[in-house]
């Protein structure tokens, strides 16, 4: 039966998000399709060591470098698309672009859409420290009319650290998750009206159900495009 889906490629940057976003696929996938069933899907990951040694000597080239190696390598195993549940890595999409060897689905694109749909006014970002300090989330945004907003300074270091430290390794702290429910109230203060889940690990500890914001789950909308394009 999958035969008549196209075939899924998942560039990998992290574990746990690259995980969550294979299962997600597979698992609402079968809800619509019948029990079993899902598209064909192949990864690729390099190890997160090189995307972090790049991002931390700003080399954005370097990263798409690997985001590309990754593509192609996708390409070989008979993927017809790409997506890629890593927002940070992102950023280096400008230099990776023309040359990929197949279409690829933009993570923000697809989220900010959403947010336009549910007609959300203005957009607290939470993510990496590399995530939230480029315009990765602020381009798309702007482009649909909407605001958005960020955490402190130093809100946006202590997220890092939970996230490169905690997160990755699939460790959940409940001092984390109360810290991460902090920043989202103090974003509703600043008349944020929803919130981007901008790291893929982040829907592990925090969701619509513990959260003063609605949620925009970038992992979960990605596999959700992703679906959709592969059973057109």
């Amino acid at each position: 039966m999958g035969n008549k889906f196209k075939h899924i490629g998942i560039v990998g940057c992290s574990a746990e998000g690259a995980a969550l976003c294979y299962k997600t696929i597979c698992n609402k996938s079968t809800k619509l399709l019948g029990k079993h069933v899902h598209p064909e899907v192949s990864m690729h990951t390099h190890s997160l060591s090189k995307y972090v040694s790049h991002l931390n000597s700003d080399n954005l080239p370097g990263v798409a470098k690997l985001i590309l190696s990754s593509a192609q390598k996708l390409k070989l195993q008979g993927a017809d698309f790409i997506i890629c549940p890593d927002n940070t890595i992102h950023q280096a999409f400008q230099y990776v672009e023309e040359d990929l060897p197949l279409p690829w689905v933009h993570i923000a694109k697809v989220v900010v859409k959403t947010a336009k749909i549910k007609d959300y006014k203005k957009l607290g970002i939470l993510g990496t420290k590399w995530l939230i300090e480029s315009d990765v989330y602020p381009e798309q945004i702007e482009k649909l009319n909407l605001q958005w907003e960020l955490p402190t300074k130093d809100e946006i270091n202590e997220t890092n650290r939970i996230i490169m430290d905690e997160l990755v390794y699939g460790k959940f702290k409940p001092n984390s998750v109360a810290y991460f429910q902090q920043i989202i109230e103090n974003l509703k203060e600043k008349k944020c009206d929803a919130i981007i889940l901008g790291c893929t690990e982040i829907p592990l500890i925090i969701d619509d159900i513990n959260s003063a914001l609605p949620t925009l789950n970038s992992n979960y909308l990605l596999a959700e495009a992703a679906i959709k394009l592969a059973i057109q």
